[in-house]
């Protein structure tokens, strides 16, 4: 944050009555940074977008009032001032889902991801409102355009950003014409209202034990299955079993119907399940590439083989891709 920018927000806390700030909360992943701020007997967060930056904090303020307005647990937006990127958010506390599954048993690891599970398709319930509505969310996609963005976004940086090297001649242009492949399959399948950065560490345990999603501002329509394999495959360290996944689709799918949503046949799911997975997968991978690259984020590489591995496998069930999958073999360890 400048100098400019934190004598702004200093000024800003004092003219909505706040006090100082107690700490810094930013995420290591994020380009904003938030801060823990005294209010009164409590405590509010000070979000702070980049310098220059109105068009964020305006998306934050318009996809936060869709889900309230859809009842979904997010924190309440208290003041803003798009002008100077600065929100100022409700509280949520310190519990953050990833750190709790780290030292529960597993029988309640087991409940707190289906309860997280159970939150997809509230979301998913809120895809009209998001239409109707106007907002932000309803108006995104993961087009073809997008999807392949994100694609071309894991070759540069896996290859060329954190290994130094090309793809293997040969197949560059083959597994082009496959990422296309892909994203338009899994185009035709964006019909519902997607988080898109679902995933335990933007999660929240509130003190009565229940979930409360935070980072939910690039929220956009996309794959029925695309909140649940960033819940149940982003940042492992070991690929879960098949088995596993199975009984977690099972409780997503059995959850569905539960709020009027239309069932889905349990093959159909999987198969989509699979192709969202790769596409997914080798998005995070991109990033973990990126951060690790280009903000010195080391730690991050530490989740590029499970993927790997991971996306090897629903290529094989899929058989497609016979491209991609020798592009990625060569790169498990």
């Amino acid at each position: 944050m400048s100098e400019e920018q934190q004598n702004n927000l200093e000024e800003l806390l004092r003219e909505a009555g706040l006090g100082e700030i107690e700490a810094e909360l930013t995420p290591d992943a994020s380009t904003r940074q938030f801060f823990r701020v005294r209010s009164g007997n409590g405590t509010v967060i000070a979000c702070v977008y980049a310098d220059g930056d109105t068009d964020g904090p305006k998306q934050l303020i318009d996809v936060t009032g869709l889900f309230i307005e859809a009842g979904l647990p997010v924190a309440r937006v208290i003041s803003a001032v798009p002008e100077h990127s600065v929100v100022i958010l409700e509280d949520l506390g310190d519990r953050i889902l990833r750190d709790s599954l780290l030292t529960a048993t597993e029988g309640e690891r087991d409940r707190l991801i289906e309860a997280a599970i159970e939150l997809i398709p509230k979301i998913q319930s809120a895809t009209d409102l998001a239409i109707s509505s106007g907002s932000i969310a309803g108006k995104l996609r993961f087009d073809s355009a997008k999807l392949s963005w994100e694609l071309d976004f894991f070759r540069e940086h896996y290859f060329h950003s954190l290994r130094g090297r090309e793809v293997p001649t040969g197949l560059e242009s083959a597994v082009s014409n496959e990422f296309k492949e892909l994203s338009a399959w899994l185009e035709q399948r964006a019909a519902v209202l997607c988080h898109r950065d679902f995933h335990a560490a933007n999660l929240m345990i509130r003190p009565d034990g229940s979930l409360a999603i935070i980072d939910h501002q690039d929220a956009r329509i996309g794959s029925v299955t695309y909140d649940l394999v960033s819940l149940l495959l982003d940042r492992v360290t070991e690929p879960p079993s098949d088995d596993w996944i199975a009984g977690k689709i099972q409780h997503f799918l059995k959850s569905r119907p539960l709020l009027g949503l239309p069932a889905i046949a349990e093959q159909e799911f999987a198969t989509e399940f699979d192709h969202q997975t790769a596409q997914r997968c080798l998005k995070a991978v991109g990033t973990f590439s990126f951060q690790s690259a280009f903000r010195d984020k080391k730690h991050f590489e530490a989740y590029v083989d499970p993927m790997f591995r991971i996306v090897i496998r629903s290529l094989e069930r899929l058989g497609k891709y016979p491209n991609l999958r020798e592009l990625l073999l060569p790169e498990i360890g």
